[in-house]
């Protein structure tokens, strides 16, 4: 009988986030030893990731998760020699833009020194074992910011925050690690992509959660900032395999990978709200607190090579993404009216 084929090890920093528990589910399913770097907190932040986490005691534990920090680069060295990854996805940040301006050092110390730690990391892990690793980087479309779409692998950059500077330097330090010493390292320029597992600070998902509540009847208003600001909204569970398939290639490379088409955020509105039957313009007020310092028009990818060379295509489309969230986000709204109408919640606490 054949030897029986050594299951892949991947390391992933940001394993609970949006990204990071669609990614997990990914590998899982193809086999994959998956272990992620999680941040100590007094309080749990692993709920995402509480549907497929088996307790490590259990030999049939394929999900293993390690105390580190992306700016701990010793804490960053130690894991990635401890776990011998055989591919290193580093989807960890401050991905917040508006955050990112109102804590800047932070965002750069994550999102770009970071990366710096980890790609030095995985090299001399390389160059002490001889062992192969490739790496992938998550970059952003927010790295175009003020350059008009359609934004493809060739369209020069133009950084419009703390965040998206970052995430530019992130983005050529694995250039550049790739071309100093040969390094598998694969960039991927996602555009923006969302689910029902999206942080509720974020506004496609500050939107669908207020539809829930307004359509329950525990909240009246939703607070926005630039609703003409328009966006590629795909959904994230589609954005993983794309991720996955720039680490098979031969050789490494950067991909846009996007639906190829754009949406206001007021369109957002109007389809989330009218799904359930209600007129966004009655529940919707603009709040200058919301606007940022540098705004961001037009984001529209361009994602013919991804396409092309990966075979990668999205399968959601922007009505069925939206339908998808605001159908959670309803679930949820009716788990909250029950702890409300016990008296254990205060709904009054939301606008």
């Amino acid at each position: 009988m054949g030897e029986v084929a050594k299951a892949k090890k991947a390391l992933i920093t940001g394993i609970t986030g949006q990204d990071g528990s669609y990614l997990t589910e990914f590998l899982l399913k193809k086999n994959y030893e998956v272990h992620g770097i999680i941040r100590r907190s007094s309080n749990f932040n692993t709920q995402r990731l509480d549907h497929i986490y088996i307790d490590p005691h259990n030999t049939q534990a394929r999900m293993k998760l390690h105390y580190g920090d992306l700016t701990d680069a010793s804490s960053v060295r130690k894991w990635v020699d401890a776990i011998c990854p055989d591919e290193v996805y580093n989807l960890a940040a401050q991905s917040h833009v508006g955050v990112s301006f109102e804590n800047p050092d932070y965002t750069a110390d994550v999102v770009a020194k970071g990366a710096l730690s980890l790609l030095e990391a995985v090299r001399i892990h390389i160059e002490n074992t001889g062992r192969k690793v490739k790496y992938y980087q998550a970059g952003s479309s927010e790295m175009y910011g003020a350059t008009p779409p359609p934004q493809n692998e060739n369209t020069p950059f133009h950084p419009r925050s703390p965040y998206a500077v970052s995430k530019l330097a992130a983005h050529w330090y694995s250039v550049n690690y790739r071309e100093a010493y040969g390094m598998f390292a694969s960039n991927g320029i996602l555009f923006n992509h969302e689910s029902p597992r999206r942080g509720e600070n974020f506004v496609t998902r500050k939107i669908t959660r207020a539809v829930g509540r307004i359509k329950i009847g525990l909240q009246k208003k939703l607070y926005l900032g630039n609703i003409k600001a328009s966006r590629d909204w795909g959904f994230a569970g589609d954005y993983v395999e794309a991720r996955w398939l720039m680490l098979q290639q031969d050789k490494p490379d950067d991909y846009v990978v996007a639906t190829d088409d754009s949406h206001t955020v007021e369109e957002f509105l109007k389809e989330a709200f009218g799904y359930v039957g209600l007129d966004w313009k009655d529940h919707v007020q603009i709040d200058p607190r919301y606007f940022r310092p540098a705004e961001v028009d037009n984001l529209r990818g361009d994602s013919s090579k991804a396409r092309k060379l990966l075979g990668w295509a999205p399968k959601v489309e922007f009505k069925q993404l939206v339908a998808m969230m605001v159908d959670s986000d309803l679930k949820v709204a009716k788990r909250e009216k029950v702890l409300v109408d016990a008296g254990y919640i205060d709904s009054q606490q939301q606008p």
